[in-house]
């Protein structure tokens, strides 16, 4: 009898002890993170494409639960201008002049929304974590004629660390990398319709609600 009300009161500490970390663990944030977007060119379709790199803004809603269950909700900006020619000899041919076509410029921004799986654990101040997402990328032109607006899906991964220096304000550094497809924003080449990728490391702050 007492050997069971032993394991009883062992099993019910324990339960409290993994309650407790858990909720000590939660933590529900805003945060806002500066980044610098660089990505490849590609090659396909007798095109190559190359997308310029540029400065950027992110904007997260987090919430952790626990180590395992954690999500966020993002919106992220940046200049996202693509540069289309000829690659391989397989070009299209212009009316006037006649030739290949020279390059074209298509200066663009680029608007992302993500869901992201966010896996962490927390160490004192600090709380590493993972991303892993998936979302809508559009890209816009923001000036020029013959070119069209295009949205692809994105898929995103990740990792970064968060850093408590006061009790609801904290630092953020971040690695995020976009996978997508090249788009297609102009009507005199076609796109390369390549996977590419874009590196994003960032650093912001974020605040505890």
């Amino acid at each position: 009898m007492l050997r069971a009300k032993r394991t009883s009161s062992t099993f019910a500490f324990a339960l409290i002890a993994v309650f407790g970390c858990a909720a000590a663990s939660a933590q529900t944030d805003v945060a806002a993170s500066i980044y610098g977007a660089f990505s490849g060119t590609t090659t396909g379709n007798g095109v190559q494409q190359s997308p310029s790199n540029s400065a950027g803004a992110l904007f997260e809603l987090r919430h952790i639960a626990n180590p395992i269950l954690g999500f966020e909700a993002t919106y992220s900006w940046n200049r996202n201008g693509q540069t289309y020619q000829c690659a391989n000899g397989g070009c299209p041919v212009s009316v006037v002049p006649s030739g290949p076509l020279p390059p074209v410029q298509v200066p663009a921004n680029a608007h992302e929304i993500t869901a992201d799986w966010i896996p962490s654990v927390h160490i004192a101040n600090f709380r590493p974590f993972g991303v892993l997402g998936i979302g809508a990328l559009l890209n816009q032109p923001s000036s020029g004629t013959d070119t069209q607006s295009q949205t692809k899906a994105v898929y995103v991964y990740g990792a970064g660390l968060d850093w408590g220096l006061l009790p609801h304000i904290g630092l953020r550094v971040q690695y995020r990398g976009n996978l997508y497809r090249a788009p297609d924003l102009t009507s005199l080449y076609s796109s390369t319709n390549k996977f590419t990728q874009t590196a994003e490391p960032m650093v912001g702050v974020y605040f505890r609600l």
